[in-house]
């Protein structure tokens, strides 16, 4: 199977689940990765692990559609079967998700359905919570509302600030989404409503 990666910024997951190729752990191969930011840190491990690595600027459409609409041309040059969001940070169109129904994964760092949309570890850490984590999901039309594929609990420690918390969920987003992606590889993942059922 063939898969890209979609990614806005500094790369950690991709970087994650580039190891996580090389090494077996996840048997499906990454043909590409795309960013709609020129200067995302995403694009040099990509090139520098000899994975193609397009940037394709929002700027240059008139609207969320037609760009996705290149982004999905490109998906299709490359005979991409599923697509992997590792930070990417724009609100994928109707047209791209039924493009790829059930075939799109995303990671988000808190322990859906708390603290969707953005600055999710921002919410966590200022709510009193005493636990959250990331969750890796099918991307469906609502907004961070897929059926949930994984999820690791992070503790929120006293002496924790925003960044020592940020930094624990991204450790924890780098083991998770390599199991995540190779589960789907593999056939495992049978989705029923919003469940997932299989593991």
């Amino acid at each position: 199977m063939n898969f890209a990666v979609l990614a806005s910024g500094r790369g950690g997951n991709l970087q994650a689940i580039i190891k996580a190729v090389k090494a077996g752990k996840i048997n499906a191969d990454l043909k590409l990765v795309i960013s709609d930011k020129k200067d995302a840190y995403a694009l040099e491990y990509a090139r520098q692990a000899k994975i193609p690595a397009l940037h394709i600027d929002p700027k240059d459409f008139n609207d969320r559609e037609s760009f996705d609409r290149a982004v999905v041309d490109r998906l299709h040059e490359f005979k991409i079967n599923f697509v992997v969001l590792a930070g990417y940070m724009r609100l994928l169109s109707r047209y791209f998700i039924r493009q790829y129904p059930d075939k799109i994964l995303n990671i988000h760092p808190s322990l859906l359905p708390a603290f969707k949309g953005m600055h999710a570890i921002k919410a966590a850490f200022e709510s009193g919570e005493k636990i959250t984590g990331p969750t890796v999901h099918f991307v469906v039309e609502e907004m961070d509302s897929g059926p949930i594929i994984l999820q690791e609990q992070v503790s929120i420690d006293p002496q924790d600030t925003l960044a020592t918390l940020e930094e624990k969920i991204h450790h924890a987003e780098h083991r998770i989404y390599p199991q995540a992606i190779e589960l789907f590889v593999q056939g495992k993942l049978k989705i029923e409503g919003r469940k997932i059922t299989g593991l």
